[in-house]
């Protein structure tokens, strides 16, 4: 098994020549299946080049992080928006772990993902271990439980006494009564899934303490019935103040199984692996949001992603149709009313003074100039990636717009810093309009 590590726009070599492959090099034959497996992705444009490049002796990461898998080898993909510091994979790992976390609502806890990521261990194994961790301590508490309808022919009455079975199969047999009784049994829509979870994971979990601790559940999950993934019931699951504790677990089980918006990919043959890719402008977009929402608790605002869906342009004449629909990443409103635009940017921007346009797009401007006059807001602000190259101060750089009043603000947040470091500043971001009023803190 070949497992390597790569960061984003980073390169891994292939060895074409037949033979084996020197140490930390894919064979030809296990890169062409890396490739297949890109193309296959739900992320993936017609020819996959969106995720992974084939430049013959090597393979070319593009815009995404996470693992790749395929048969005998993997490819971990790990952000790295700072060329200018030389930061190890465990540290750049521990992060993506922690943006994860926020972004997809896991509540992993920061000290055993941070460890275990820290411990060489790749995006995967971290994934698998905490899953099993967490399964394996929750299955220890009990298991849920559900009630379900069971007929059955008993010597003593049980339930309620199904009249029509009784007098026509035991007409002659008054020591046998029909019984319809509800039993209360584990084999439930949720652990179904789970243990469905638990089974696909087994055949990808290399660490032998994780090994171990996936039988232990598959044991202790024996009763609960083996459903195929393609027939999960997901639409059956309800979390309750009876299971509430086993949210973050159902999480975690559809970023195995299936597919949403981090673009989750698994193939039936258990051969192909599993493969978790997130683009990482959706994934920073989604990380900023969370965040922002924790940053407004306790004001009059609120956080919404993804939202506005209003029009550029209408079509002239009687049966004219809006054209062209925007959604702006965050939109930050006080009564309804749209106060601010935030749109993400995972790319990097330059504080370099023969530059005056800071290295930002001008599409990106003329975008937030858009978003300023169809939504009627006087702050736009463009928020990316804080590196070394911009200082060690965080970029915040205003402009008024021209014929208008509205302001766009160029601004950067530091990912080194903690959760509460960067909620800190979106805070301090946001409140800085000259429009918004502080509160009083929470």
């Amino acid at each position: 098994m070949t497992h390597l590590t790569v960061h984003e726009w980073g390169r891994t070599l292939v060895h074409n020549v037949t033979g084996p492959a020197p140490m930390g090099t894919f064979t030809r034959t296990e890169a062409n299946a890396l490739l297949r497996a890109a193309r296959s992705h739900a992320l993936a444009n017609q020819s996959g080049t969106n995720i992974l490049v084939d430049l013959y002796s090597e393979l070319g990461a593009q815009q995404v992080v996470g693992v790749i898998a395929a048969p005998g080898c993997s490819l971990e993909i790990l952000p790295k928006i700072d060329i200018a510091t030389d930061e190890s994979d465990e540290t750049i790992r521990a992060r993506l772990v922690a943006m994860l976390n926020v972004a997809l609502g896991l509540k992993l806890g920061d000290g055993q993902a941070l460890a275990m990521a820290r411990q060489k261990e790749t995006l995967l194994d971290i994934l698998i271990r905490l899953f099993a961790d967490r399964l394996l301590a929750e299955a220890r508490r009990g298991l849920p439980r559900g009630y379900m309808a069971q007929e059955d022919d008993l010597a003593a009455l049980r339930g309620r006494l199904d009249v029509i079975r009784q007098f026509t199969h035991h007409a002659v047999r008054p020591d046998r009564l029909a019984c319809r009784f509800d039993t209360l049994i584990p084999d439930t829509p949720l652990l179904r899934i789970m243990k469905a979870c638990v089974v696909l994971l087994r055949r990808h979990a290399r660490a032998l303490e994780t090994q171990r601790r996936l039988d232990e559940l598959r044991f202790i999950l024996a009763d609960v019935s083996d459903v195929a993934v393609g027939a999960l019931p997901w639409a059956q699951v309800r979390i309750d103040r009876t299971n509430r504790r086993w949210e973050s677990l159902y999480q975690l089980a559809k970023l195995f199984l299936k597919r949403e918006w981090q673009r989750t990919n698994h193939d039936a043959k258990a051969s192909q692996g599993i493969t978790l890719l997130f683009a990482m402008n959706d994934l920073f977009e989604e990380y900023i949001a969370a965040l922002a929402r924790k940053a407004m608790q306790g004001s009059n605002l609120t956080v919404h992603s993804q939202g506005g869906l209003r029009y550029c342009l209408m079509e002239e004449g009687e049966s004219g149709r809006p054209r062209f629909q925007t959604t702006p990443d965050i939109l930050i409103k006080r009564n309804n009313q749209v106060q601010m635009v935030i749109d993400t940017k995972w790319k990097l921007i330059v504080r370099n003074p023969e530059d005056k346009k800071r290295g930002v797009s001008q599409s990106d401007v003329y975008q937030m100039m858009a978003y300023a006059r169809l939504y009627r807001c006087r702050q736009v602000i463009l928020l990316y990636p804080h590196h070394a190259g911009l200082g060690a101060e965080a970029q915040d750089v205003g402009y008024s717009m021209m014929e208008g009043n509205e302001r766009l603000r160029i601004a950067s947040v530091d990912l080194l810093y903690g959760e509460a470091a960067i909620t800190q500043r979106l805070r301090e971001l946001i409140f800085q309009a000259k429009f918004l009023h502080t509160p009083t803190a929470v």
